[in-house]
């Protein structure tokens, strides 16, 4: 088992800048590999981004390439989401979530075990 617990959502402006933490906690998190979805009003869950388990290897999608980057501390049972230029269309909650399947890139929900409470993200124009 693992908890997960998500920060650093908030209000920005188009073009601002936002960085999410998700702290874990109860397994050992080098255990794991994470990742990011998104929700926003009356759609579905999409993925954002995820990290292998070392951080050696990383896939985003493709709207936010270029802008977003993953990154974990394994020392501070972390994984961040940082986002630059920031667009309306980022707006939705974010999840963090972990699969056990750690070298492995995963891209769908369903290969997620264990997920946060989300954090809200909203970007104004």
């Amino acid at each position: 088992q693992v908890q997960l617990v998500e920060s650093g959502g908030g209000l920005v402006q188009a073009g601002g800048s936002l960085r999410l933490s998700c702290a874990a906690s109860g397994r050992t998190f080098s255990s794991y590999a994470m990742g990011w979805f998104r929700q926003a009003p009356g759609k579905e869950r999409e993925f954002v981004a995820t990290i292998t388990w070392s951080g050696g290897a990383t896939s985003y999608t493709d709207s936010v390439k270029g802008r977003f980057t993953i990154s974990r501390d394994n020392a501070k049972n972390t994984v961040y989401l940082q986002m630059n230029s920031l667009k309306p269309e980022d707006t939705a909650v974010y999840y963090c979530a972990a699969n056990g399947r750690r070298h492995t890139i995963v891209v769908t929900g369903s290969g997620y075990d264990f997920w946060g409470q989300g954090t809200q993200v909203t970007v104004s124009s």
